[in-house]
């Protein structure tokens, strides 16, 4: 197994005797290694970081209260987005300190809703790369590009080709603050070492004019790559990969839809990955859904879904929704019916002609309706799951008619950001008179109705990727498979407590999101080994010992280290 605390890369490995590692001005420009004034009295001769320093010692919590200060003096969020990456950029260890101690305040910014707008402005806010840069130019010289990486034990990998980013669409190059922040989650959330990953762009260009109009654009101002010669670009990061970082598991994140289930289907079987999209957003709203059920009773089989959006989040939702139904006793056949779907055009129902292969399977006999309202009215949903990327479309009716058809509607608004949202909290709770189960992708407020305050839920996937990629990385999983997903939700329901039920919280408080992580890497470990897929012995004690390869953002004692390998 992976050790997180030092060992996992190169730069965390023990002090050499002689010279070879990092001193002076080095020490203080790398951020995993930097400390700025917490370096001792000692460390700063030993390190020759005399005099680079202001002559006071001050420690890590000290750096961390005024970090937090100055974040807080902030004018808007997107100020305070740079400020992080920034302090990211300096000093990894007290950037972590900082996230993973005010969890609740920073999520917002370093992920959904504030990296859509960070991502809009990303050529504007430019300061320093993060992560490889792949571009449609290095065709022939993916696997040189990858030499180029510093660290050789990589072992999560999140790439994007910027066509689908959130709700927002096509932002190019500029997507590169997904993979980034989706790896600061990896760690802040579940413990994976930042020195152990790799945020990746994959620039094949952009068909969003603006973005190549803009003299601060940073990728190929060019339209974007498609075919044949796309697909033997992807194939070329893959094998390089494999053969540079075979520890690592690559998350496909925000690619089209066109894509992104094919290159899923493409590769899953041949190699340790996953999309996150299709599969993590499964995972949250699964287990959202276990949720609910303890509130309104009866079973999963028993539920009847209607999805608004028919793409990668709502297919991968219904997909893994059929298999939890299937567990239940039905047939796969049986569980698709109780999925219904509504794209941009209307109902998908069986005869139309202009449905995408992987609508297919839930194209059921039915006449042509054409809103939204039509089909709640229709089909008689008890949830309605909105992916669709555009905003507002649960309107007054639709929700009302949600509280008429049942005591308690089940209500997910998925889509992010919180501007793309089908509907507010204080839209659902108020239209229903606070009978609704809510919960949506991006933060809302708690709110007050009646005398009662009701705590929305996020379907975030950050209950659910982080843990699965710390279960994976553990057991050194060879694939990751849909069962490991339905073990994820089945956990992160298992964790909501009575008491977040009784204020309508349907998924744990994200103040608890390390110990979820923890249980849920361990249930995946679990199907890893079930399944004949793990590439260490099981350990006795599992959770014990995935708890302890979490990586914590304490300061190293570089002048024990150097008298240890003296």
């Amino acid at each position: 197994m992976i050790n997180n605390k030092h060992e996992s890369a190169a730069l965390r490995q023990p002090f050499p005797t002689e010279g070879a590692f990092p001193a002076g001005a080095d020490i203080l420009h790398n951020p995993i290694l930097n400390q700025g004034t917490a370096f001792s009295e000692e460390e700063r001769d030993l390190l020759k970081l005399r005099g680079l320093l202001p002559p006071r010692v001050l420690t890590q919590e000290l750096q961390a209260e005024r970090a937090l200060r100055n974040f807080r003096k902030k004018a808007n969020d997107l100020e305070k987005y740079i400020f992080l990456i920034s302090l990211e950029d300096r000093n990894e260890a007290l950037f972590y300190r900082v996230v993973m101690d005010n969890l609740m305040e920073m999520m917002p910014i370093i992920y959904t809703p504030t990296v859509g707008l960070a991502c809009q402005e990303y050529g504007n806010i430019f300061r320093r790369p993060r992560g490889l840069y792949i571009s449609a130019n290095d065709r022939g010289r993916v696997a040189e590009i990858l030499e180029n990486w510093p660290y050789t034990d990589v072992r999560v990998i999140v790439i994007t080709d910027g066509e689908r980013i959130l709700g927002l669409g096509d932002l190019g190059a500029q997507g590169m603050g997904i993979p980034v922040g989706k790896l600061s989650l990896y760690t802040a959330c579940a413990g994976i070492d930042p020195a152990t990953t790799l945020p990746v762009m994959l620039d094949v260009g952009t068909n969003n004019e603006a973005m190549r109009d803009n003299p601060f654009y940073i990728g190929l101002p060019q339209s974007r790559l498609r075919g044949e010669a796309y697909d033997a670009l992807v194939d070329e990061f893959m094998t390089a990969v494999a053969h540079r970082f075979p520890q690592a598991v690559v998350q496909f994140e925000d690619f089209s839809n066109h894509n992104a289930f094919r290159l899923l289907q493409k590769y899953r079987h041949h190699y340790r990955t996953f999309n996150d999209d299709i599969q993590g957003t499964a995972g949250v709203a699964l287990a959202g859904l276990f949720s609910a059920l303890r509130l309104t009773g009866g079973t999963l089989a028993e539920q009847q879904l209607l999805f608004l959006g028919a793409g990668e989040a709502g297919i991968g939702i219904a997909d893994l929704v059929v298999s939890a139904m299937m567990q239940e006793g039905l047939t796969a056949e049986a569980a698709r019916q109780r999925c219904w779907f509504v794209d941009s055009r209307g109902l998908v129902a069986a005869g139309r002609g202009d449905l995408a292969v992987h609508k297919l399977p839930y194209a059921h006999d039915h006449t042509p309706l054409t809103t939204f309202l039509e089909a709640v009215e229709a089909l008689q949903p008890t949830a309605i799951i909105g992916v669709s990327g555009m905003p507002k479309m649960f309107t007054q009716p639709v929700v009302e008619a949600m509280a008429r058809l049942n005591e308690r509607p089940i209500i997910f608004a998925l889509s992010n950001p919180t501007s793309r949202s089908e509907c507010t909290a204080v839209e659902a709770y108020t239209w229903t008179d606070g009978r609704a189960i809510f919960a949506s992708g991006s933060p809302f407020d708690p709110v007050e109705l009646n005398g009662q305050t009701y705590v929305p839920g996020q379907g975030n996937n950050s209950y659910i990727f982080p843990g699965v990629g710390l279960g994976i990385v553990a057991t050194g999983a060879r694939h990751v498979t849909d069962e490991m997903f339905l073990a994820a939700a089945q956990t992160l329901a298992g964790l909501v407590t009575p008491d977040d039920l009784a204020i309508g919280l349907i998924y744990p408080s994200l103040k608890r999101i390390r110990e979820v992580s923890a249980h849920i890497a361990t249930a995946v470990a679990e199907v890893a080994y079930k399944q004949g897929l793990a590439a260490v012995p099981r350990p006795e004690n599992l959770l014990a010992v995935v708890q302890t390869q979490m990586y914590q953002p304490t300061y190293r004692n570089y002048a024990h280290e150097l008298a240890a390998a003296r």
